[in-house]
């Protein structure tokens, strides 16, 4: 019964009895609270102090009546199990901390239909704007959804009116990646293919023949098998790289995912990481250096790019997001590579 009493006395807090504590008016609680009108500071301290006494919270749905808001942000994403998108919302749910915004969270499963109605379903429940990350939706489709609301995509370019983007270049990183093994002397380098349907896939394969050419080496397509950013595509790709007889010193996966799968199918078959074959992924996941070597690899600030979006879509929404300088593509050398 006292606990119960507790919460009821903790619901019950409301504007005025901040106003008293504060020894202030119910107008400029409000107007702190809204951050509508700029009062003294002592004022504000006064209300901030009597806020944490009090313990008050905020009726937001009131607020977002009053305001025409709901105080939530749709979050678009491709795959709820993946440990890359995860990354990007941690980040995400860093940078709306503390600014009253809740996100919500739908996956198009790399469909673009399938994202549209998933956009659409977040519209009918009236978010106050949009984070896309990646997936197969057409800059068009994009830029007339953002006719209604605000919209920061990542993983493209987009020039279009309420759109901010958030964009890497991954073929950049797949020649970062390439160059690492050529410079270490390695010429024959197998590369396990993300999707072929994906953009950021088939960029960082462009990075790897670019390497491939810059270094005089001829492209030889028995060394290149098809992936699917996942650890079991990471493992059938192997064991058909390893069955084909293809002979290579080393290998760039796609992404850190496939470099999971590949590696274990190599310490299965008694091949040495990195005294046999040397491995590089992309993305540095938290969990690739923790493997076993740890995982050389490209690094994509994943948790500053979903800050970095958060602070552009409150920008649009007229609030103050935390600044964010993202950090370029980089390449962190661990120990599944080494000098042939």
């Amino acid at each position: 019964m006292a606990l119960d009493r507790l919460v009821a006395d903790r619901q019950a807090v409301t504007v005025l009895d901040v106003a008293r504590e504060a020894g202030v008016s119910v107008s400029t609680v409000s107007r702190i609270i809204n951050g509508t009108v700029k009062v003294s500071e002592d004022k504000r301290l006064a209300v901030e102090d009597a806020i944490r006494r009090l313990e008050f919270k905020p009726n937001l749905f009131a607020r977002s009546l009053k305001k025409g808001t709901t105080m939530t942000i749709g979050v678009l994403i491709q795959d709820v199990e993946s440990p890359f998108f995860t990354r990007v919302m941690c980040g995400l749910e860093e940078g709306v901390l503390d600014t009253g915004y809740a996100l919500i969270i739908v996956s198009g499963h790399w469909d673009a239909a399938e994202e549209a109605e998933r956009i659409k379903l977040l519209m009918a429940r009236r978010v106050d704007g949009l984070v896309i990350l990646t997936g197969h939706l057409s800059d068009a489709q994009i830029a007339e959804f953002a006719q209604m609301q605000p919209i920061v995509v990542t993983g493209r370019k987009i020039d279009a009116e309420n759109v901010r983007s958030v964009f890497f270049s991954n073929e950049e990183g797949g020649y970062l990646a390439t160059r690492h093994l050529v410079s270490l002397g390695h010429r024959r380098i197998a590369f396990i293919a993300g999707p072929p349907t994906h953009s950021d896939a088939i960029s960082r394969f462009e990075g790897y023949q670019q390497a491939l050419a810059e270094a005089g080496i001829v492209l030889d397509p028995a060394l290149i098998v098809q992936g699917d950013f996942k650890e079991n595509g990471g493992v059938f790709a192997m064991n058909r790289l390893l069955d084909s007889g293809a002979p290579f010193t080393a290998v760039f996966a796609a992404n850190d995912q496939t470099a999971l799968g590949a590696r274990m199918v190599l310490s299965r078959r008694g091949i040495r990481v990195p005294d046999d074959v040397s491995l590089v992924g992309f993305d540095d996941l938290p969990t690739s250096a923790y493997l076993t070597p740890p995982l050389t690899t490209i690094r994509q600030p994943l948790f500053e790019v979903g800050q970095h979006c958060a602070s552009l879509l409150l920008g649009m929404l007229g609030q103050q997001g935390k600044a964010i300088a993202l950090p370029p593509l980089e390449l962190v050398v661990r120990e599944t590579t080494r000098r042939v």
